[in-house]
């Protein structure tokens, strides 16, 4: 391993260590929807889309987005991986045609006794309807590869055994998305040198603008964030463009910068609040009555944008 990958298996150790902790406290359980009652319905929503997720084990998780995608043929290759740190497989759906590829990331693991609603079946639940709106209309020159990864919450073990395996010639840039159901803002995250002027990063501001967004009101270019992290920082590490993407309430714009720029501060701080949406963050009560299907169904919009605008 290099010293990188060990700091990824280090973070992925405290990762699960402290949510078990946390979490420690028996909860109320969370029913999950069965795929066969979300095929019945006419129009399955987005909400209903992560309550299959919600609240399984992880390895009901994955098996459950396998069997969707199946079932709304939507064609996708499996990757699967094994190593000391875990196993488990990445799904990998590929719509469009040209030479340059994005690709959109959510994993779709929880830590341990959290049901996993925001952290991450609403990124899960956002891939599944962009991917069959997509399979409908699909981007002419440019390549959409939507990723379905395992172990992001072991130190993102399944985006890295990806990037080991995978042809990533002619990526263009990577968005990994997290907590994307509650608030009213956008936010695109590790900004920062090199990539920082990447055309992918110009294209989200772009794109975003051309739909009335507006810059440190209704969305946001944020640095390197310290502590938090997610999936794209495995493509990061082997010189590709990639950001994290997350929904914001604009009311909370200015404690959630202090929450994310300033760790240790907000170590002791969140002892006492956590600004959404980290106050469900890793805990039992990431449940699915808690997120806004405005902020699943404007970050799909966006995303659906972006792809045709690039």
């Amino acid at each position: 391993m290099s010293l990188r990958e060990v700091g990824f298996y280090l973070r992925g150790r405290v990762n699960q260590g402290v949510a078990r902790l946390l979490n420690s406290q028996r909860a109320t359980p969370v029913i999950p929807l069965s795929l066969e009652e979300l095929l019945r319905q006419p129009r399955p929503s987005l909400l209903d889309r992560v309550r299959l997720l919600e609240g399984r084990a992880n390895d009901e998780r994955q098996a459950m987005v396998a069997r969707y995608l199946a079932a709304r043929n939507l064609p996708f290759a499996r990757h699967a991986y094994t190593t000391f740190e875990g196993s488990g497989e990445t799904f990998a759906v590929e719509l469009g045609a040209g030479e340059a590829t994005l690709i959109l990331i959510g994993h779709h693991d929880a830590v341990p006794g959290s049901p996993g609603a925001n952290d991450n079946a609403s990124a899960v639940a956002i891939l599944m309807v962009l991917a069959e709106r997509l399979l409908q209309d699909p981007p002419r020159r440019i390549r959409v590869r939507c990723l379905f990864t395992g172990s992001e919450e072991t130190g993102y073990l399944g985006a890295r055994s990806y990037v080991k395996t995978a042809t990533l010639d002619g990526v263009l840039g990577v968005l990994s998305l997290e907590l994307c159901g509650i608030g009213d803002a956008l936010a695109l995250w590790d900004v920062a040198e090199p990539f920082d002027q990447a055309p992918l990063v110009q294209a989200f501001a772009g794109t975003l603008e051309g739909l009335g967004y507006r810059r440190d009101e209704s969305y946001h270019l944020v640095g390197r964030i310290p502590v938090f992290g997610s999936d794209h920082r495995a493509f990061a590490a082997v010189g590709i463009p990639a950001f994290g993407l997350t929904v914001v309430p604009r009311a909370e714009a200015e404690p959630l910068r202090q929450f994310v720029l300033n760790p240790w501060k907000g170590a002791f701080r969140q002892l006492v609040r956590r600004p959404p949406p980290f106050h469900t963050y890793h805990t039992a009560g990431d449940r699915s009555e808690t997120l806004d299907a405005a902020a699943l169904e404007r970050t799909t919009d966006a995303l659906f944008a972006l792809v045709h605008s690039l």
